[in-house]
């Protein structure tokens, strides 16, 4: 009984470490707050369930952050609806020159934060949160959790072309929304 508790504590305490982040990623892959809960704590269950695949001294936070992405996707395969969305080949960037046309450019500044500065973190928030399901779970794993395309790859059980994909699709539907939002901003 002994070996199990000192088995558990380590696991424990890594899985402590990578709650708040993996309810962001939960969070942002739901869109609702008791969904996202309920996620993570599902994906913990499974964690703790599987703890013994986990290889001590990698990544604990892949590992988990793979093993709930699985689960969110297998559970949106089943209510998921296709929404049509065009990405659009706008060039990325299209923040640079509307803001060039709008007359929002001086030379020193950056447009894209000038569009920012104008917008409050629930407003680029609301917008990331509308993003289709591939593009969002992709850029927000990108932007708001810096995991680097192969990690998000790997969790989203895809290749490396197909998240470059995504990305970049995700940030050119992301430019134009932000747009439209400082447009109808006073």
């Amino acid at each position: 009984m002994a070996e199990s508790v000192s088995t558990i504590r380590p696991f424990e305490s890594e899985l402590a470490m990578v709650l708040d982040t993996a309810y962001r990623v939960a969070l942002r892959y739901t869109r609702n707050p008791d969904d996202a809960a309920d996620l993570l704590q599902e994906a913990t269950l499974r964690a703790l369930k599987s703890k013994d695949t986990f290889v001590p001294g990698s990544n604990f936070r892949a590992w988990f952050l793979t093993i709930m992405t699985r689960l969110w996707w297998r559970m949106a395969k089943k209510i998921h609806t296709e929404v049509d969305v065009d990405a659009g080949e706008e060039p990325e960037v299209y923040l640079y020159q509307q803001c060039r046309a709008a007359g929002l450019h001086p030379e020193t500044i950056d447009p894209a934060r000038t569009i920012l500065a104008k917008l409050d973190a629930d407003q680029v928030s609301a917008a990331i949160d509308d993003l289709p399901e591939d593009y969002r779970a992709a850029l927000a794993l990108n932007l708001l959790e810096n995991l680097s395309y192969q990690e998000i790859a790997e969790l989203l059980e895809c290749p490396i072309g197909t998240v470059r994909s995504r990305i970049h699709r995700g940030r050119n539907i992301l430019q134009r929304r932000l747009w439209a939002m400082v447009q109808e901003t006073p």
